[in-house]
């Protein structure tokens, strides 16, 4: 699991690969991750927009902007959490995952919070020791 608290919130990310979605002979790997949102702070949040950097084996990296997550901009009062499963595509065996949450407070301030990086691998890739 990969975890990062900012601004009281915690965000923990668990990659699963999907060896039964994914195709590599056709150069297509498939992973799902669960991620859980938790307000550890005391006061109410919400999440409005989410900012994805995807990084494939060969560097390329894809970005991904827009609101909320899973359709939904879920509020979270003093000590809730959300919980959501998302998939990623590549076209390598390995990857990685980073990105942001923008956040408000019930006060209309705007902040941002960590998705901490997160390591996509498969069982199809070469070890290698960086």
């Amino acid at each position: 699991m990969y975890e990062s608290t900012t601004h009281n919130i915690r965000v923990a990310v668990q990659p699963v690969f999907l060896d039964e979605q994914s195709d590599p002979d056709s150069h297509r790997y498939v992973w799902a991750y669960r991620v859980v949102i938790e307000n550890r702070g005391n006061q109410t949040v919400q999440l409005l927009n989410r900012h994805w950097k995807i990084t494939d084996g060969r560097g390329t990296t894809q970005e991904v902007v827009g609101e909320g997550v899973v359709g939904e901009q879920p509020v979270l009062a003093a000590g809730e959490r959300f919980d959501y499963t998302s998939g990623a595509p590549l076209a390598t065996p390995s990857g990685f995952m980073v990105g942001s949450y923008e956040m408000t407070d019930m006060e209309g301030h705007h902040f941002h919070i960590a998705i901490p990086a997160f390591s996509l691998d498969s069982p199809h890739g070469r070890a290698s020791v960086n």
